[in-house]
């Protein structure tokens, strides 16, 4: 009976699946999908723009997801986990456009 309770408690909370404080983080999962594709690519098929932006964006998506009341730790952990496939990605795209610069003088 117990565990009843604590999932009717999970339901009725302030950032459970009735809310956006569920749903936004559980979509937010998508750009994590997109990353974890993406780890397939070729290194020069990486936008560097792109990968940048979304980790500027998964920082920000952190602390938000820290600092708004009540904390939504759920968002946090979608943007950590993406904030971790793209420094990945942009690491990739950065090694590959470093070996495709020619730095000789010819």
């Amino acid at each position: 009976m117990s565990s009843f309770r604590a999932f009717r408690a999970f339901l009725n909370s302030p950032v459970g699946p009735k809310t956006t404080h569920f749903w936004g983080p559980a979509a937010n999962f998508g750009f994590v999908v997109a990353g974890l594709a993406d780890v397939k690519k070729p290194a020069d098929k990486i936008s560097g723009k792109m990968t940048a932006v979304l980790c500027v964006y998964s920082l920000s998506g952190m602390r938000f997801g820290y600092m708004v009341r009540p904390r939504n730790y759920l968002l946090m952990g979608c943007h950590a986990a993406n904030e971790t496939v793209q420094l990945y990605l942009l690491s990739r795209w950065a090694m590959g456009t470093r070996k495709s610069v020619n730095y000789s003088n010819e």
